[in-house]
């Protein structure tokens, strides 16, 4: 199918898949959608939720696991390292992609221009590092990138954030069923939250179906809302 790298409203780069009309990103703004719905509602909101468990701001390096379902051009892992730093958090993050972005087309993105210039050898190498073997970008972050289906994610309570990153339901809704949601369930901890751009009511009844408890957030700019489940404890 064609692709071609267009510029979303904040001025970040996105790739667009032409055939289907569908960006990786919200035309919106890349980057704000990207900070609104997994920095602020996912990495933010769990790690206040860890300062409130300890009753304090966390002064030593807590281990925070991430899923990310559909890992794309990196945009939302290169924000959480930067993050992960002011946070404090030591990160262990697993981007999930059946079908990697090319270099070519990753050299075309503008986010290191936009996000933080100081970091640009980091964002090069969280593409240039082998697939299917974890290593250490940084020394509190640590990815792993994983060439499979999500449908073949077989983890059981490994991650304490999701970030749902997959094309639209209107272009592939098997990514949205209940089916999917039932291994990203599967997949995170106790007490573990998976954030996604999405609010349609029918993704909002398959996570429910499953388990998760789900929140209505206001959404990013262009969209209304986003939703967010949370996979409270069993005991």
């Amino acid at each position: 199918m064609k692709r071609k790298i267009i510029t979303t409203s904040d001025g970040s780069k996105t790739i667009q898949i032409e055939d289907w009309n569908e960006q990786y990103h919200s035309i919106h703004g890349a980057i704000q959608e990207a900070n609104h719905v997994f920095l602020k509602h996912g990495l933010l909101f769990y790690s206040e939720l860890i300062s409130e468990s300890k009753n304090e701001f966390h002064t030593e390096l807590v281990e925070v696991s991430i899923l990310e379902i559909g890992f794309g051009t990196g945009l939302n892992a290169f924000l959480t390292l930067i993050e992960a730093e002011k946070l404090k958090l030591n990160i262990n993050y697993i981007g999930i992609e059946a079908y990697p972005v090319q270099l070519d087309e990753i050299k075309q993105l503008n986010y290191v221009e936009l996000i933080s210039k100081p970091h640009e050898a980091i964002f090069e190498k969280l593409h240039d590092i082998t697939w299917e073997t974890a290593h250490n970008i940084t020394s509190n972050f640590q990815l792993e990138k994983q060439q499979k289906f999500f449908k073949d994610i077989n983890a059981k309570n490994e991650f304490n954030i999701i970030y749902f990153d997959a094309f639209g339901a209107r272009v592939q809704p098997d990514l949205w069923t209940e089916d999917i949601f039932k291994i990203m369930f599967s997949a995170l901890k106790d007490n573990g939250v998976l954030v996604t751009y999405s609010a349609k009511g029918s993704v909002r009844r398959a996570m429910q179906a499953v388990g998760f408890v789900v929140e209505r957030l206001p959404g990013p700019p262009g969209k209304r809302e986003m939703l967010r489940g949370t996979k409270h404890s069993t005991t």
